[in-house]
Formats: structure tokens, sequence, C-alpha cells
């Protein structure tokens, strides 16, 4: 078995009930997984909206605004206030979670997502986990959303978008997951992430493989000697043996074949159904390309909202 690429998470938070979420999301996760021993940095990034906070927190004078001593304290004072409680009260949530990893937290000044994709690189982050907030495809594309950026600028970390629905019922976040398959490269790293994960982590009930074979090329297949349903079938073998290599128990392993368009037919199975965790591999389109031609991954993460959304990069 490959590495799991939990080694080393980074959380980026603010003060938002969508942060504490993936936080208790991260530590629910974290602490059913066996024989791991994850490092979480609580990453905060001080934006200039906060910035303006701080004036305002302060009542600056126009000659005050010159201070750099003056602002650099003030901006101190403000981080010890309002910054460092919140972050403090997170690595609480993520102990009391059964979290037994080494925790630290760092505070950046800028742009969010810059911020999140640099310290990635930098510091060489396995894994990022963090919130989302709902937005429309067109909406987050318009105004630069976070975690947009953050999947379209990174490769090779898995990307967790925490969903607005946890389970916690017996402690593991993601009991029921779904991992849909084209044969590809990059949605066969999905499966081996799978693969990973129901080696490590206790309380996984049901692992769906899904193949939805495109109704706009069944045709152009029969013309060319090919079965779709035939070979749909050859693709879920092929991942299902990833699992049962790894001595996963065939009994945990479910597969299903939809015929339609993909997109259409992955979000309404997963509207249908109650999976906690959707893992996808991704090829590495930019956020314009992945709203042009309706990117699988992109349908998922903008109209399935409950469910955690695990994107493997490439």
């Amino acid at each position: 078995m490959k590495k799991c690429f939990f080694e080393k998470i980074l959380l980026p938070v603010d003060r938002s009930e969508h942060s504490r979420r993936a936080v208790n999301f991260a530590g629910l996760l974290l602490s059913k997984m066996e024989n791991i021993l994850p490092e979480v940095t609580l990453f905060h990034v001080i934006t200039g909206q906060h910035l303006s906070e701080i004036l305002k927190s302060i009542h600056l004078k126009e000659k005050d605004i010159k201070d750099y001593e003056f602002f650099k304290k003030s901006k101190e004072k403000y981080i010890k206030e309002f910054i460092e409680p919140f972050l403090n009260e997170y690595a609480e949530i993520l102990k009391e979670a059964g979290f037994k990893g080494e925790i630290k937290q760092e505070i950046e000044e800028g742009d969010a997502g810059n911020k999140i994709i640099e310290i990635t690189k930098e510091q060489k982050f396995s894994a990022i986990m963090m919130s989302r907030r709902g937005m429309s495809e067109i909406k987050s594309l318009i105004l630069g959303g976070v975690s947009n950026k953050v999947i379209c600028s990174l490769k090779n970390q898995n990307i967790y978008i925490v969903g607005q629905k946890i389970y916690e019922e017996n402690h593991c976040p993601v009991p029921y997951i779904l991992i849909p398959v084209d044969g590809s490269e990059y949605s066969m790293k999905a499966v081996e992430h799978g693969a990973c994960l129901a080696n490590f982590v206790k309380g996984i009930k049901k692992i769906t493989i899904l193949r939805v074979v495109n109704i706009s090329l069944y045709l152009e297949r029969i013309r060319q000697g090919i079965d779709p349903e035939e070979e749909a079938k050859d693709i879920l073998i092929k991942a299902q043996n990833v699992f049962l290599r790894e001595g996963i128990s065939p009994e945990l392993i479910k597969t299903k074949i939809l015929v339609g368009l993909p997109a259409e037919e992955i979000v309404r199975d997963i509207q249908e159904h109650n999976y906690n965790l959707v893992i996808m591999g991704r090829k590495g389109r930019s956020a314009l390309k992945s709203l042009i031609f309706g990117g699988v991954s992109s349908a998922v993460i903008n109209r399935c909202l409950e469910p955690t959304v695990a994107i493997i990069n490439m």
C-alpha cells in the first residue's frame, strides 16, 4: 500500500461556522486512522477585510496610519485578541474529536487563496481540508472563490471540500463513500485513495464504485464493435481489484452502472443516496475550462453541498 497522503495536513480556517465544521470533520476522520499520526496546521489568512477591522477597532487617526510601529503593535493586539482565541478553540475541537497528532498554528496576511497555495507548496502539505460556503459555479468563478482557486492551482495534493452535513453517529464521518470512475488514470487515483481510506480508517461501511456509460457516445462505441456496458463492467472490475489486492473485504465494495450524461447521473446518484464522501480524480483543468466543458468534479462540488468531496489532483 502506498502512503495515504495524510501525514501533513493544512486546515485553512476563519471564524465562521463553516470552518468550525471543517475542523470537526478533520478531527473525526483523523482520529479514526490507524497506524498514522498526522501533523495538522491550522492556517488563518488576515485579508484586507480583517485589516479594515483592525483600523476600526483601534480608531486610528491619519497620522497613526503612517506610524509603522504603532500599526504593527495594533495588528499584534488584534491577532492576540481576535484570532488566536478561535485557533486555540479549533485545536481543542481536534483534540476532543480524538486527534492525537501534532497541531500547529500559522497566521499570514494577504489573499487567502494565494496564501493557501503558497504555503502548501513551500511546506509540502500532502492534503488540504477546507470548508465550503455553497457558492454557485458562476459566482465562484467570477469572485475567485478560495476553494475553486486552490483546486485549480495545485497538483499532487488531496483536497477535501468539507460538506454542509457531517455524519457523527459512529464517530466516523465517512461511512458511505462514492467513487465515480471512467477507467482513466486520474479516476484510478481516486480508487487508490479510496483503498487507502479503507485500509486506515475505522468505521467505513460501504464504498460504491460508479461507472456512468456516456449516452452521447453509446452508439459510437457500438459502431466500433465495443459493448459499452461490458466495457463498463471491465472498468469496475479493474477498480474493485485495487481494493481486493489491498486485502479489503469484497463485502465492503459495491459496483454500479448507470447510463446517461456522466455529470447529471453522478449528481443525481449523490442526491438520491446518503453518501458522506465523494472521491474524484481530476485532470487539472483551469476553472474556466471546467465551467465551459462541464467538468464532472466541478458539477459535483457546486451542486452537491451536503457530502464532503475529495479531489485527487494529478
